[in-house]
Formats: structure tokens, C-alpha cells, sequence
């Protein structure tokens, strides 16, 4: 049993994360996706969305297996508990996978990093864009 792990933040579900989803799912045999904590949220805005609606959202997709909010202090935390065989990444997030690799190792995770490259494209696949219109509509 290959066990998949995708991470994000969820705001404002979208397209391309239901691509992002489905391609890490189809990477292995089951899907546990780590909902991230606003409170670790640095690299970017703040979410819209509070944590546990993200986290509703996401555990209600037939795709994924398990999903769990962040760890509030220690991004690792988790991963200690799941074990995934594989972590996927998105096309955007900021990890290097060499980098994540190394320092999973450090934390006696023997977990492969794969980058998922693959893109939706359309005027709504991001939740930035999905900001903006709302934002152009309400002018």
C-alpha cells in the first residue's frame, strides 16, 4: 500500500487543486492531505477561508483518504505520524525537493518527494485570481 501525502493551504478550492489532488492520488493508493495552519502561513497572504472550513472542504473530495490540519508549530510534526511513502508537491509551492528530502531525513522520514508539474489553465485555477475578480466586481 503506497501511501500519498498532499499539502496546501485550500483557500478558496479551485480547479487547479482538484488537478494538484488527483495527480498526487494517482501517484499511489491512498491520499492524506495536511490542511496548512493559518498560523503557519508565512510565505503568503493569510487565507480567507478559516482552517477548519479548508479542512471540511478538502475531506469532503471522493479523491482523498485522510485529511488533517497542520501541526501549529512544527511542519514535520505530522509526517512523523503519517508515514507517507510519497510526498507530492504542487506546481507553485515554494519547497525544493532535494532540499524537503534532506531535511525529512534529518527527521528519520524516508519519504520520496515528487513535484507535480502539471497546470490547469483557465481564468479561475488559482485562488489569487479568484481574489482578483472578486475584487474587479466589487469596484
Amino acid at each position: 500500500m503506497v501511501r500519498v501525502l498532499a499539502t496546501g493551504t485550500f483557500d478558496l478550492l479551485h480547479p487547479g487543486h482538484l488537478l494538484y489532488l488527483s495527480e498526487a492520488r494517482a501517484l499511489g493508493d491512498e491520499l492524506y492531505v495536511i490542511v496548512a495552519r493559518d498560523s503557519m502561513i508565512k510565505h503568503k497572504p493569510k487565507p480567507i477561508v478559516p482552517e477548519e472550513q479548508r479542512l471540511s472542504m478538502v475531506q469532503a473530495l471522493q479523491i482523498v483518504d485522510k485529511a488533517i490540519l497542520g501541526s501549529k508549530t512544527d511542519i514535520f510534526e505530522p509526517l512523523c505520524e503519517i508515514r507517507p511513502d510519497i510526498i507530492a508537491l504542487g506546481p507553485n509551492q515554494y519547497f525544493k525537493e532535494k532540499d524537503l528530502e534532506a531535511q525529512l531525513r534529518v527527521h528519520g522520514i524516508g519519504s520520496k518527494v515528487v513535484r507535480i508539474n502539471s497546470f490547469r489553465q483557465c481564468d479561475l485555477c488559482s485562488s489569487a485570481a479568484i481574489m482578483r475578480r472578486v475584487i474587479e466586481r466589487n469596484k
